[in-house]
């Protein structure tokens, strides 16, 4: 089953809504569905109800207000081969606001001072259930489902310091696909082809068994220092294939159309605009 986010026509909430062929139906408000988003998605499987048309509705990312975006750097072997990073002992975690996400189709600018946007094709977890001091199975059990998500980073303004977080938090950079429910997607750890294809070109071309952290030892670490909430997302990781450690360096810019391709979760497209959006 897949979810999105939804306004529907003349509403001003946001509503989680489960995505089909015939159109989108609506399940909660948002903030509702992830108060109990066991029971709300069971509901959705059993009583989908009626169909509104999809043209209709105006899509937005499937998160609380509340929610915290923490995502993983350096988690492929071969990503971090190709910057020239030594393995990490333990992931490298940052955070990126709600306001810097968006879906599928919605123009991500280039910052006014970069030279372009580049590219990180990646796997989102969206978490179901508190976790608070668990184990990594425990923490692997409360993911509701996962996306596609592409985390376009300025990488001028990233490297400004050793600190990421200006460079991750762009305008409308986080864009994120449907979530796909678990029980269709499997353990990443037995593997789902990552592809990032730019104006078609296949720029990333990666397999999640190359994790170094998987996502229940993710959420398990984090779950150690702060209570995981239920909304509350991870972004897993990028495959090599980056723009910034090619020569000469390839970014994203006006024009350009990146698409996330993923096994089981589908493709997410992002065309990539100026700064004032043209």
């Amino acid at each position: 089953m897949r979810l999105v986010g939804a306004i529907l026509p003349g509403a001003g909430q946001v509503q989680v809504a489960r995505l089909d062929d015939d159109g989108v139906r609506p399940v909660a408000e948002v903030s509702a569905f992830w108060s109990d988003a066991a029971r709300w998605t069971a509901l959705a499987a059993a009583s989908p109800g009626d169909a509104v048309p999809a043209g209709s509705v105006r899509f937005v990312p499937p998160v609380p207000p509340t929610a915290r975006v923490i995502c993983v750097g350096l988690n492929y072997r071969a990503h971090a081969a190709e910057g020239s990073f030594a393995v990490p002992d333990h992931p490298t975690l940052f955070g990126r606001w709600t306001a810097s996400l968006s879906v599928g189709g919605v123009p991500a600018p280039v910052p006014v001072d970069e030279a372009g946007l580049d590219w990180e094709g990646e796997v989102a977890a969206y978490v179901g259930a508190p976790l608070r001091e668990v184990d990594a199975d425990t923490a692997r059990a409360a993911v509701l489902g996962y996306s596609t998500f592409n985390d376009l980073t300025a990488r001028r303004a990233q490297k400004l310091t050793t600190q990421w977080t200006l460079g991750k938090n762009g305008d409308r950079t986080g864009p994120m696909g449907p979530i796909v429910t678990a029980d269709e997607v499997g353990d990443l750890r037995d593997g789902l082809r990552v592809r990032t294809r730019v104006n078609g070109a296949l720029v990333q071309d990666g397999d999640t068994r190359d994790m170094i952290f998987e996502v229940g030892e993710v959420l398990s670490l984090i779950s150690r220092t702060l209570t995981v909430n239920p909304g509350d997302v991870v972004a897993t990781g990028t495959p090599e294939g980056v723009g910034y450690v090619r020569t000469p360096p390839w970014l994203l810019g006006p024009g350009d159309v990146v698409e996330v391709d993923v096994d089981r979760l589908g493709v997410l497209r992002t065309p990539i605009t100026g700064p004032s959006g043209s």
